[in-house]
């Protein structure tokens, strides 16, 4: 699974980017967001209100109750407005 983060999810994690196997537990983006939390420091900054991300898959957006599979690319950012 390959995750990149943007804005201030990179700020905080550290990292605009990694890759790693995906965990068997791990079935959907809500998941991995309880996963990636559980790292703690600036992944537990970014991670514990999900209700401040948006996410996409394989550059689609996506709800958190979408699947996930080891193959796919994973994006976090947050709220994009316009005006």
């Amino acid at each position: 699974m390959t995750i990149f983060y943007f804005a201030w999810v990179r700020q905080k994690v550290g990292i605009a980017g990694e890759h790693f196997p995906l965990p068997a537990h791990v079935k959907t983006i809500a998941e991995l967001i309880e996963f990636l939390c559980l790292r703690g420091g600036g992944y537990a900054a970014a991670f514990n209100d999900p209700g401040r991300l948006c996410a996409a898959v394989n550059q689609k957006y996506a709800s958190f109750e979408t699947g996930l599979t080891g193959e796919d690319e994973v994006a976090f950012f947050p709220p994009v407005t316009g005006g």
